[in-house]
């Protein structure tokens, strides 16, 4: 389904079986700690949704082109510790091959969302759904937005394109604070310590059961799940093993925390964030049972 925006007009919906997609030039700006917004125009603007078999291999060549030259770069531990292809500096790809392995599990409930700025892609997101004590888990596999849109609401566009009246969990990991920022807006309740009872005492079943092997095999790290040592200002993250140079994400961390009182702890090198929230409670079923945490302070 294709759902299209255009300035001072009334939203309009239509279908396209394969729009004619073109991905855009990346367009250097200098660093800071917040990049401002991009001053390209964006006359049309429509999200597309599909299911996970809809997903042609076309649209993965253009997702997996999305992420290599948006996501990140490699850091200097990632040749010693991933292998001599994570080169420090060069850009972190993945193949079409992998996102479809990664993000679009066999015999899952996969979603994968995309948004069109005037013709060329702009951003996108992969979801993997499964259940939980009989509670739908939808988890954020990846979001990526060009850099020449950030700062535009297309990421928040994405995760509500995402969103399904029967979800009542969302997950993610993530080395950008703003990434969950955005989500936690778009898909839960704001940002904040209560939260962390929720992710502290359901973070390792909902994970477990999870058909998407990167998150069955993240390794949960900091003060919210072990208190027994330092970790280093850590409080919600998880062990990827994923070395991405932080640069930017730790810009992006100091300005939330000059503006907002960030829940989740310090990012440390190889690791990723992690949030867990209950959806929204106005999207949430009334009927079903909810999941009570322990009364228990963190």
């Amino acid at each position: 389904m294709s759902f299209i925006f255009t300035p001072r007009q009334a939203k309009a919906v239509t279908f396209r079986l394969q729009p004619d997609v073109k991905s855009i030039e990346r367009i250097p700006f200098p660093p800071n700690r917040r990049p401002p917004k991009s001053r390209l125009k964006m006359s049309v603007i429509l999200f597309e949704k599909y299911d996970g078999d809809q997903v042609t291999d076309s649209m993965l060549q253009e997702a997996s082109k999305l992420f290599g030259e948006n996501y990140g770069v490699w850091d200097k531990e990632a040749a010693r510790v991933m292998g001599g292809f994570a080169r420090e500096g060069s850009r972190v790809k993945m193949s079409p091959a992998r996102l479809r392995d990664q993000c679009l599990p066999q015999g899952a409930a996969n979603t994968y969302v995309r948004v069109i700025v005037d013709n060329h892609l702009a951003g996108n997101a992969f979801a993997c759904r499964w259940m939980y004590h009989n509670r739908s888990v939808c988890w954020i596999t990846q979001l990526v937005v060009h850099r020449e849109y950030r700062e535009r609401g297309l990421a928040a566009g994405l995760l509500n394109a995402l969103k399904q009246d029967t979800d009542e969990i969302y997950g993610l990991v993530s080395s950008h604070a703003a990434a969950c920022l955005a989500a936690a807006k778009s898909l839960g309740d704001p940002l904040n310590a209560n939260q962390l009872r929720f992710i502290r005492d359901h973070a390792e079943g909902i994970m477990k059961a999870s058909p998407v092997t990167y998150v069955t095999n993240a390794k949960l790290r900091g003060s919210l799940f072990d208190t027994s040592q330092d970790h280093n200002g850590m409080i919600s993250s998880v062990d990827t093993g994923f070395f991405v140079d932080h640069t930017e994400p730790l810009e992006a961390l100091a300005w939330v925390q000059e503006n907002t009182d960030w829940p989740l702890g310090k990012l440390l090198d190889g690791h990723e964030f992690l949030l867990i929230m209950e959806a929204k409670r106005r999207a949430r079923s009334r009927s079903r049972s909810a999941i009570v945490s322990s009364p228990s302070s963190t």
